[in-house]
């Protein structure tokens, strides 16, 4: 079997108090202006529990994350939530996807793919079969 390649899901969040990234590991995150959110926005125009973010898995068994407007218990956000143009009230995001929150506070989503392949020093039988000499025309190679 192939190696999978590996996956890194990042947020970048712009709002009042500038540009932050975060890197998106756990099940589950609260965003919003309250200080107890996961993510905090920093604006007066966001809730205090704007959205949530869920891990889901998709059927090859690849991780994603869904954003849904407020809090997981059904209580949505007073501005709602606007991804890709578009007023909705959950999503499941794909890479590059924006969200707007409010004025000046907005979410970029980054799907971050790293090769399966270790980097490392190269391989001691990769040689180059070709000779700095070779270069020219082939009726002198061998003179």
């Amino acid at each position: 079997m192939p190696p999978q390649s590996h996956q890194n899901h990042l947020l970048i969040i712009e709002d009042d108090k500038g540009r932050k990234e975060f890197p998106l590991e756990e099940a589950v995150y609260s965003i919003g202006r309250d200080p107890n959110s996961d993510i905090r926005l920093f604006s007066q125009f966001v809730s205090r529990r704007h959205a949530t973010l869920v891990r889901r898995q998709r059927e090859d068994g690849s991780p994603y994350y869904r954003i849904v407007d407020g809090n997981l218990k059904g209580q949505p956000s007073a501005n709602g939530l606007i991804i890709n143009g578009r007023k909705l009230q959950a999503h499941d995001l794909q890479d590059e996807d924006e969200v707007i929150f409010g004025p000046q506070v907005s979410a970029k989503y980054y799907l971050l793919k790293t090769d399966p392949h270790p980097t490392g020093p190269p391989d001691e039988f990769d040689i180059t079969l070709i000779s700095p000499g070779m270069i020219g025309d082939p009726e002198e190679w061998n003179s």
